[in-house]
């Protein structure tokens, strides 16, 4: 049964490595041939196939609900039902919109939208709305998330920005959202927020510093609802039910153990609805049934079956739940706690159990977090130590009873008031833990040492005293001090980051680092700490040599603050430097400076006549071994004329569009001057701007200039000095990218 099992589980899990899915007669075929070798008594292989065919099936249905591409950037009236908890910001309300519908075409089931300056939205409402819709997108930065492949999970698509609307209907059924509502006007310390998260799964009034300390003390899981919670509930349920029966007070007539256990279950899944049903939830629901039904009838069932059962379960209601991490680590973290607590000799006693729990996990989690490029909390073990229980014990039921008990006005605001409390000293804490030990984000490991830290963990995992235990630690130590992708003398690899409308380089010699531009930042999103500063830890970049802010708009330097609290930063040169933010201590960017690293020849120019920002943009020329690179900034047509009169103006190889490819850049005098072969554009998908215009796209054309963009390539890297060719994260094909 165990092997059967892991056959369908194995087929439903294959639809991750899909670069794309087969056709429809591929899955009629395949799905009949799985049936065909059930009827034939092969039930692996039969079960792997039909488990395959029904991921592809669920996959390619949900592709086939994306917006069409003749609808994106169209502005259409529809009308739909929020669903699910509205997220509501300072200055905008974030939403799901379900069941869709306009007159003028035909609209994907479920949409993501914001409105910024719009009314409060609630769940269960019907609006009316204008709406400007997008195809689901993401940026794609090397090792960091795909905000894609999240978005299909939830079966997201389109996305969009609701330009007007009006409510048609108030809201049906909204239970949850009354819930959240009176969390947050409690009086909980300043913790409603994590209230709401708690009880309801809402983490959207969690501020973005919590957040931090939870990721850096690995405890996120305890502010969204995970199967401890549901296991908590269900075993004070159990344990409430048997200890009446134990002392003569359960009613006779009706038999203790089967009420218990469908008590505990009922409890559990009301918990479980109350939260939305996530992914860890669908698992735990479905291990607590198996366990039991396995109390009721089975009490020879081994961990495994409940765990197996759970995984497909979850698979079969919703193939695409693991495209998302937290699928991964939900599942991951109770294989580590059956793999080391079952089937060991001997007893440990209950302390001494729980600290190698803790230990175990953070060890067993160690490659998943390492494939998903997800930091690494080095605290977690102690943190989760004392935060556990504290949440278990004194917390959760606190905020359980308080909630259900909000009708008694005095009552229940008393025991909200206590877990706001409980709550606020454990986030002190939390705090202190995560100032001392801040999350730690490893260099990306080549596929060898990932396999490598993978078998030292199994090692580790093994019960004592069983020969080459020992060795699992060297093996684990490779995830902090594997090697970093060597370049060569005289080569330089260059990062243009996927930063939506704003621009950022990383550029890397064999022994040295430098960042032109630090990429955008506005109010509530700061792509500097986003996606600038993880991708130099996971590309090796421990310091930085030289940061160059071409100048001071906030697309280029609003994410220097975020790269200088981060990582170190010997010298930092601005074209603008007294405009950059305030502590950002810049040298003037000097005009005919050069210097050398590692046989790579870098130079700074700048328009000594500038009259504005743009003008003043602080250019980098850069020569390995005879291929050249130009980084231009936001010049304008004004200053590549001046640049053209400059002695050392000339062709060069690769191009960094100046402004964005704005229709007062790249002129054709500057392009057919410098005729690189290829450029480099760094935008947002469907900017407000406009960039890159079209008549500069003529331009490349005409000329002949391969173009490279963010918005539809990712992040782009190319090996200056090797003469090769500029890759984008997005030719790295998965079914769920649309080919560039």
């Amino acid at each position: 049964m165990r092997t059967r099992m892991l056959a369908l589980a194995l087929g439903l899990l294959a639809l991750n490595v899909l670069p794309a899915l087969p056709s429809v007669g591929w899955l009629w075929g395949i799905g009949m041939t799985g049936m065909l070798c059930l009827v034939c008594r092969w039930a692996v292989p039969g079960l792997f196939l039909l488990g395959f065919a029904w991921a592809c099936c669920s996959a390619q249905w949900a592709l086939d609900d994306r917006l069409r591409p003749e609808l994106e950037g169209r502005t259409l009236w529809l009308e739909g039902r929020v669903v699910g908890l509205a997220q509501q910001g300072a200055h905008s309300v974030r939403f799901e919109l379900a069941e869709a519908s306009s007159r003028r075409a035909q609209l994907p089931q479920r949409l993501s939208l914001s409105w910024f300056g719009g009314p409060p939205v609630n769940s269960g409402e019907r609006w009316r709305l204008a709406v400007q819709l997008q195809r689901p997108s993401g940026l794609l930065n090397p090792h960091g998330p795909d905000q894609e492949a999240a978005m299909l999970a939830r079966r997201i698509g389109a996305t969009g920005r609701v330009r007007a609307g009006e409510r048609l209907a108030p809201a049906s059924h909204a239970w949850r959202d009354s819930v959240r509502q009176r969390l947050l006007v409690a009086q909980a310390h300043g913790r409603e927020g994590a209230l709401a998260a708690l009880v309801l799964g809402d983490g959207g009034a969690l501020a973005q510093e919590d957040w931090q300390v939870l990721q850096a003390t690995g405890t996120v899981h305890l502010l969204v609802i995970s199967g401890q919670h549901i296991g908590l509930l269900a075993g004070l349920v159990y344990g409430l039910v048997a200890g009446l029966a134990r002392v003569g007070a359960w009613p006779r007539a009706l038999p203790w153990l089967p009420w218990a256990c469908g008590l505990a279950f009922a409890a559990a899944l009301a918990y479980g609805l109350m939260a939305g049903f996530q992914v860890p939830v669908r698992r735990a629901c479905i291990m607590l049934a198996v366990v039991l039904l396995w109390r009721l009838r089975f009490r020879h069932l081994g961990a495994w079956i409940p765990l197996l059962l759970a995984l497909n379960g979850v698979l079969l209601v919703e193939p695409l739940a693991s495209l998302q991490p937290g699928f991964w680590l939900s599942f991951a973290a109770v294989a580590v706690l059956v793999y080391v607590f079952g089937g060991r000799l001997g007893a440990w006693n209950p302390w001494l159990a729980w600290c190698r729990a803790q230990w175990l996990i953070a060890i067993g989690l160690l490659p998943v977090l390492l494939a998903l490029g997800l930091p690494i909390s080095l605290s977690a073990p102690l943190a989760n130590l004392v935060a556990v229980p504290w949440v278990s014990i004194a917390v959760l039921p606190l905020a359980l009873a308080g909630t259900l008990l909000q009708g008694l006005p005095l009552l229940g605001e008393a025991l909200l008031w206590l877990a706001g409390g409980s709550l606020a000293a454990l986030f002190w804490t939390l705090a202190q833990v995560a100032h001392w030990q801040p999350a730690w984000t490893p260099v990306a490991l080549p596929i060898w040492a990932w396999l490598m830290v993978g078998g030292g963990t199994v090692l580790l995992l093994l019960p004592g005293g069983l020969p080459m235990r020992v060795l699992g630690w060297p093996l684990l130590l490779l995830a902090g001090c594997a090697p970093r992708n060597e370049i060569a003398h005289g080569q330089l690899e260059v990062w243009q980051l996927d930063v939506g409308q704003g621009q950022a380089f990383v550029l890397r010699t064999r022994h040295h680092a430098t960042l032109y531009d630090a990429g955008p930042a506005t109010r509530g999103s700061d792509l500097g700490e986003r996606v600038v500063v993880p991708t130099l830890r996971k590309l090796g970049v421990r310091e930085l040599d030289l940061a160059l802010i071409s100048h001071a708009h906030a697309d280029h330097a609003g994410g220097a603050l975020a790269v200088q609290r981060s990582v170190p930063l010997v010298r930092v040169v601005g074209g603008d430097p007294d405009e950059l933010p305030g502590q950002l201590q810049a040298q003037a960017c000097a005009s005919g400076e050069q210097w050398q690293w590692d046989g790579v020849l870098f130079s700074l120019w700048r328009w000594q006549q500038a009259g504005d920002s743009n003008q003043r943009s602080c250019v980098l020329h850069v020569d390995a071994g005879g291929e050249t690179l130009l980084l231009t900034g936001d010049i304008d047509a004004q200053a590549e004329r001046a640049w053209l009169r400059e002695s050392t103006a000339g062709p060069v190889d690769w191009l960094q569009a100046p402004h964005h490819g704005s229709r007062t850049s790249s002129s054709q005098a500057f392009l057919e001057r410098t005729r690189p072969r290829g450029v480099l554009i760094s935008r947002g998908r469907h900017n407000a701007f406009g960039h890159p215009h079209a008549q500069v796209m003529a331009r490349y054309q005409a000329l002949g200039i391969t173009v490279h963009d963010s918005a539809l390539h990712g992040a782009v890297r190319l090996v200056l000095g090797s003469f090769g060719q500029a890759v984008g994260q997005r030719s790295q094909r998965r079914f769920w990218r649309e080919p560039t």
